[in-house]
């Protein structure tokens, strides 16, 4: 590969990218272009592909508009993809989710998982005991 545009890769490489896996619901704020003027748009969807390749990592987001489907393909590392922010986590067993072109209606929905937003917030945790207390008497 030309060493210019490996310069080029390597400074718009995203630095930290938000954990987010194929049937999240995610926020992607786009920057778009309006003449001289600058706007972020944020595009709503469920995330049904993946594509890892280094710098060039792509995700694709469909969401329904109007009765119609409409898929983006986002670079991950773009410039342009301004945030990434997952409003909720999908409970599915493929890889790609293209079998979702096919359904309408409510055959579109994904399941959720429980509690898995809660990062660190202790949902999944044991209760913690203090140094020389007594642990708290099961319930019978």
């Amino acid at each position: 590969m030309h060493p210019l545009i490996q310069q080029i890769e390597k400074e718009n490489f995203r630095k930290s990218t938000p954990r987010f896996d194929i049937g999240d619901t995610v926020d992607v704020h786009v920057k778009i272009v309006e003449g001289d003027r600058e706007r972020i748009q944020v595009y709503t969807g469920i995330v049904i592909a993946r594509k890892s390749s280094g710098s060039r990592a792509t995700f694709t987001v469909r969401r329904i508009v109007q009765g119609e489907g409409v898929e983006r393909v986002f670079p991950l590392h773009s410039p342009k993809v301004a945030d990434i922010v997952v409003k909720k986590k999908g409970a599915v067993r493929r890889a790609k989710l293209y079998y979702l072109r096919g359904r309408v209606g409510k055959g579109t929905k994904v399941r959720e998982k429980i509690g898995a937003l809660l990062e660190g917030a202790g949902a999944t945790a044991a209760p913690k005991v203090e140094a020389g207390a007594a642990p708290a008497p099961a319930k019978v």
